[in-house]
């Protein structure tokens, strides 16, 4: 690796961008790190900016600003582009269908666009999606091959980027690579995700602050993994001579209701008396089962996933159970 790389990382303080901030940094580079101006404390940007190093250069800059995001790439001159920025909420961007285009979809050409006017030696990542699938027959192992069929706003926005990132593949040249992630969770997922929903829900139950975890659908599979080992996979991609596209995931699947028995369980607390059921937060078309095969990124990246969907939620409740236990009031 050359002295000194530069790299862009777009979706600060996101959980995936945290931990592959820190991955950068800790390998010698000089990291620009992208997050939207915002009011909001997100705990994230905390690992970010207590990075122990100066090769850590916070950006405020909006990723759907076309020109914003060419001034950067033209004076920064990357080496490698990792694209996380999103509006990453499945069921969400069913109520924002049109802004999910934009941050998800467009802002990825625009990247592109500038890589091509700017920096055309640049290595480009992009995070695609599991959700690229949609509907598929339980049991089947998702590959590179598999066909797409998104069944969300989320999913129908990640299919454009993915296929822009191949045309300007072949068409301009430009290395880019498409991260193809399954569920990858940790302790510094968001709160509306349903690990986290999951893991500090029993947690605040085990400690007395809530008498229960309320979630929508608890029957859909997924193949869930640790954000940590994903962010390796991604930076794997671009050390490589030739841009692909790669599948990231354990090939192990659990529900939604296996989790949170599990997590139940870890907490010595009965599922049956936790679990309540709220309609809100079902959405208008599910994805039933989802599962992952990287045997790709195994035999050319030479990746392997250090968690399975079990350790994983035991780091996530330990961690939101310690966060609970130092909280000192109780539900009414």
């Amino acid at each position: 690796m050359k002295d000194n790389k530069k790299a862009i990382v777009t979706g600060c303080p996101g959980q995936d961008a945290s931990y592959l901030c820190e991955l950068l940094v800790e390998k010698g580079y000089s990291v620009y790190g992208v997050s939207r101006r915002s009011t909001r404390e997100n705990s994230n940007m905390l690992f970010v900016e207590n990075l122990t190093n100066n090769r850590y250069n916070a950006v405020t800059m909006d990723v759907t600003d076309p020109s914003g995001v060419s001034d950067l790439v033209k004076n920064v001159q990357p080496d490698e582009y990792y694209n996380l920025a999103a509006m990453s909420h499945v069921g969400q961007s069913f109520k924002e269908p049109a802004s999910t285009l934009m941050a998800d979809g467009m802002a990825v050409t625009y990247a592109l666009e500038a890589i091509k006017n700017y920096a055309p030696n640049c290595k480009f990542y992009q995070a695609s999606t599991s959700e690229l699938y949609g509907k598929v027959e339980e049991g089947l192992k998702l590959d590179e091959n598999s066909e797409f069929k998104p069944r969300s706003p989320y999913g129908a926005a990640k299919m454009y980027a993915h296929n822009m990132v191949s045309i300007y593949r072949d068409s301009y040249g430009i290395h880019g690579s498409c991260g193809i992630l399954f569920n990858h969770e940790s302790e510094r997922r968001g709160l509306n995700f349903v690990t986290r929903k999951i893991t500090t829900g029993v947690a605040r139950v085990k400690c007395g602050h809530e008498r229960h975890v309320v979630l929508g659908n608890i029957d859909a599979i997924r193949d869930w993994g640790h954000a940590r080992d994903y962010v390796y996979g991604m930076w794997l991609m671009l050390q490589q001579e030739n841009p692909d596209d790669y599948v990231l995931a354990t090939g192990e699947t659990a529900s939604v209701r296996e989790a949170l028995n599990y997590v139940c369980d870890l907490a010595e607390l009965n599922m049956d008396e936790v679990y309540k059921i709220n309609p809100k937060f079902m959405r208008p078309a599910e994805v039933p089962y989802l599962c992952g095969d990287p045997s790709k990124a195994k035999k050319v990246l030479g990746w392997r996933p250090q968690h399975n969907w079990k350790s994983l939620l035991e780091l996530m409740y330990k961690s939101d159970y310690r966060t609970a236990a130092r909280e000192v009031y109780t539900y009414r």
